[in-house]
């Protein structure tokens, strides 16, 4: 085996997203599995939930730093990738997506004309419609995820499918099948825009 050369080292990279909704839209559950599955790539991951005092209803969001190197802060300015999965959240954290990154919205309950943005590619996307169609409007968090990772391929899908078991607790494993066909649900529409 050759050791590897700056001409045949993997590429490097540090990709950051923002997810940000309200107590109850299961924000930090798409953190967690995100990170989880970033790990089982073997590459380097940051994961920072806050969340409102509130148990429901109340504010919530975190940050996943995914790279092939170190990460020296789990704290960004400005990130590649903002989810907003709620109104409220959306003048706080579309300010937050650098220049020419990706502001997905659930266009379920914000409408487009409501991003001030012009310097960012704006992903509208009905992540509550898609989850009723699916069969449990609780999964909208899952479709997120799924538009996410087939717009951006940072992780593999095959590795938010076996993050499920380190996630949700083993009460909630007859749920994975539901969440997984959510998670391909999201995907589908990111495909079904080309």
């Amino acid at each position: 085996m050759r050791p590897l050369s700056p001409q045949n080292a993997p590429p490097t990279f540090f990709y950051a997203l923002i997810i940000a909704g309200f107590g109850g839209q299961g924000v930090l559950i798409i953190g967690n599995l995100l990170a989880y599955a970033t790990m089982r790539e073997g590459k380097n991951v940051s994961y920072l939930p806050i969340y409102g005092v509130e148990m429901r209803g109340g504010t919530a969001d975190c940050t996943v730093v995914m790279s092939s190197q170190e990460i020296g802060s789990p704290l960004v300015e400005s990130a590649d990738a903002v989810i907003v999965m709620n109104p409220s959240s959306l003048p706080k954290y579309e300010k937050r997506v650098r220049k020419d990154g990706l502001l997905f919205i659930n266009s379920s309950l914000i409408k487009p004309e409501e991003t001030s943005r012009h310097d960012v590619i704006l992903l509208p996307i009905p992540f509550n419609d898609i989850a009723l169609e699916t069969g449990n409007a609780r999964l909208a968090n899952m479709v997120a995820l799924g538009a996410f990772t087939e717009k951006t391929r940072r992780v593999q899908m095959a590795s938010l499918f076996n993050a499920f078991e380190s996630v949700l607790d083993k009460r909630h494993h007859s749920l994975i099948p539901a969440n997984i066909k959510a998670l391909e649900q999201g995907a589908e529409y990111i495909r079904s825009l080309s």
